[in-house]
């Protein structure tokens, strides 16, 4: 009874040594979030491409959109 425990327990250990190890896999053609998707569904202040105003409506978005203390008071 007890070899039978400490087989399957063996085995169960080693089991665990099959692991594949993960790597993170990146895109190396990313682009940066102001590039834009192409679409047509984008805010209509916004203009793909552009940097600054990309910048200026993720800081309003964070400052009156995500800031709770503006929303609640």
């Amino acid at each position: 009874m007890k070899r039978t425990l400490f087989v399957i327990s063996f085995a169960a250990v080693l089991s665990a040594c099959g692991d594949k190890p993960q790597e993170l896999q990146t895109n190396k053609h990313d682009a940066p979030a102001y590039a834009g998707t192409g679409k047509a569904f984008v805010n209509s202040d916004w203009k793909q491409g552009d940097k600054a105003s990309w910048e200026s409506h993720q800081k309003a978005r964070s400052q009156y959109g995500q800031n709770d203390y503006t929303r609640m008071n």
